[in-house]
């Protein structure tokens, strides 16, 4: 289920192999022939090859874990995988920086951003298959609203009825389903008013009509800078794993507190002055008290996702919008305040209202944060099993 978020969210307003048959042994098969007879056979003493014992040593080693798993052989190249794929986009991000004087974080975010768009719209926003950018641009933008041929690609008839697609990979060829052309292009029609950080703003207005759009892009490009990397999907449990706290699907349930309306969220139950954190790579947008939500602050990540935390007893002092901030960050604390004028607080057990909200461009829908919350929560109890074995 989906709720539109309208403004600021507050709580509970703001989501073993089966083996194949066994081989017949030559004597079974032998006993099944009608007319056959049975031979003698010498028997031969047993002699370990080199190849035998290897395979012996090896069979222990895997069953006492000394060895990797089969799961962790068959991650190992999806990993090196995404690891590639990191690096050809961040080369492209490099390389289209250089051709339009734009840092490379700026690139990077407008990609970002276009990559949110095309997820949240597959329908409307179709990209190529095995596409690496998530930029996406119709075919009338990219040939021109007059052109009579909508897939053209020669760079001139294309720049002469107004489109914005461009060469970028230098073959002479400006091809929509091209990665390195499709983000050059758009990276270079947002820079046509310049590269510094006013002028990047001002383009990137003129080019999506969008406030939303221009404040993403920015937010983005900051948590990129602060990083210099692109790699920043890493996730936490909002609670210390080995703190004690309890929490179940709520989403959807009553409330009527306010007026009659459903839980946006998940409550997880803990005891005053448990911390909170970040459970994500993001940058603060929104601090303060919320009748609702009470103390509540606003985190914006990568996936153009908003994290609201909310009931809190207090905030990390040094912390305040526009800040950037890294999974496991301590933002504040659980508490109970909310539901009231500034201040109030008891009026239900402390505990930490987390919801979820994703931008689709123009609005923000919440939905159910409880899959990831288990999904979060099981990878670090893993990771910390691990860790002490």
């Amino acid at each position: 289920m989906l709720r539109l978020r309208s403004s600021r969210p507050a709580a509970g307003l703001p989501g073993r192999r089966a083996s194949g048959p066994e081989a017949v042994r030559p004597g079974i098969l032998r006993r099944l022939l009608p007319g056959s007879r049975r031979k003698p056979v010498r028997r031969q003493p047993k002699v370990w090859t080199a190849a035998a014992a290897v395979a012996l040593v090896l069979a222990v080693a895997l069953a006492a874990g000394a060895l990797p798993a089969a799961g962790a052989a068959q991650a190992a190249p999806a990993a090196a995988k995404e690891d590639s794929q990191q690096r050809k986009l961040r080369e492209m991000c490099d390389r289209v920086g250089v051709m339009t004087g734009l840092p490379w974080h700026s690139v990077a975010a407008l990609e970002r951003y276009e990559r949110t768009l095309s997820r949240a719209h597959p329908k409307s926003r179709p990209l190529p298959p095995n596409a690496l950018v998530g930029v996406f641009v119709g075919p009338e933008r990219w040939s021109g609203p007059l052109n009579p041929d909508p897939e053209d690609k020669s760079p001139v008839s294309i720049r002469a009825f107004g489109g914005i697609g461009r060469d970028g990979s230098g073959d002479g060829v400006a091809d929509r389903n091209d990665d390195l052309d499709r983000l050059y292009s758009v990276a270079h029609q947002v820079r046509r008013k310049g590269t510094s950080p006013d002028d990047f703003a001002i383009g990137l207005w003129e080019y999506y009509q969008n406030t939303r759009a221009v404040q993403r892009v920015l937010q983005f490009a900051k948590i990129y800078r602060t990083f210099g990397k692109l790699d920043l999907s890493r996730h936490v449990f909002p609670l210390p794993v080995g703190t004690v706290y309890s929490y179940r699907s709520t989403w959807g349930n009553s409330r009527d507190w306010g007026g009659t309306r459903i839980h946006e969220g998940t409550d997880i139950f803990a005891n005053y002055g448990v911390p909170v954190r970040s459970t994500s790579y993001g940058i603060v947008e929104v601090k303060g008290w919320n009748p609702y939500g009470g103390w509540r602050i606003g985190i914006r990540d990568l996936d153009n996702l908003y994290h609201y935390y909310a009931h809190l007893s207090g905030y990390e002092k040094s912390l305040k919008p526009s800040d950037v901030v890294r999974p496991g960050q301590i933002i504040g604390w659980v508490g109970s305040s909310g539901y009231g004028r500034p201040g109030t607080q008891g009026k239900f057990p402390p505990h930490l209202h987390y919801g979820v909200y994703r931008d689709r461009g123009l609005v923000e829908w919440a939905f159910d944060p409880y899959p990831m919350l288990r999904k979060w929560e099981k990878a670090e109890l893993k990771a910390l099993r691990v860790h002490k074995e």
